[in-house]
């Protein structure tokens, strides 16, 4: 799966208030719902659904990397279509960061339950991904919800360029 494939102008908030850890949860849910990918013979993914499989996997531990980055993710119907939601919030939150920093940027992704591998390699490119100082800092620069869209595919492109 492709990281390109992941985001959409619709799934990427600029400015979100950082209110607390379960109220970005639920902004990434909602943003996923209302711009999910239809498939033909399934029901939209429910906000409350995508909101719960977040906050199951929350529960095991935090998602938050370091650096102000969180991973939020979760499992969805298997035979979605998998997707990702990117937000910079307002002001920055806690969110039991094994450095202890607050996060501001939070990237939800959501897998089909049946993709346990791809699930687990998407993971790991955008750990690695979010670990680029240089993304960063484009990342937090971003002033409304299209500049952060266009940065983060910029990226992805300068960094994966199609065959």
């Amino acid at each position: 799966m492709s990281l390109k494939d992941l985001i959409s102008l619709e799934r990427t908030h600029v400015g979100a208030p950082g209110l607390s850890k379960k109220r970005t949860l639920e902004l990434a849910a909602r943003l996923a719902a209302e711009s999910a990918p239809a498939i033909p013979g399934q029901s939209p993914p429910k906000s409350a659904d995508l909101f719960d499989a977040l906050l199951a996997r929350e529960r095991l531990g935090s998602t938050a990397l370091g650096q102000g980055i969180a991973l939020p993710h979760g499992r969805i119907a298997a035979g979605a279509t998998a997707m990702g939601v990117l937000i910079r919030l307002a002001d920055p939150l806690p969110f039991d960061a094994p450095d202890g920093q607050p996060v501001d940027l939070v990237f939800a992704l959501f897998v089909p339950e049946d993709q346990c591998q791809p699930h687990l390699d998407t993971l790991a490119e955008l750990a690695r991904l979010f670990s680029e100082p240089e993304l960063l800092q484009r990342l937090r620069a971003a002033n409304d919800n299209f500049s952060l869209h266009e940065r983060m595919l910029d990226w992805l492109n300068s960094t994966h360029p199609q065959p």
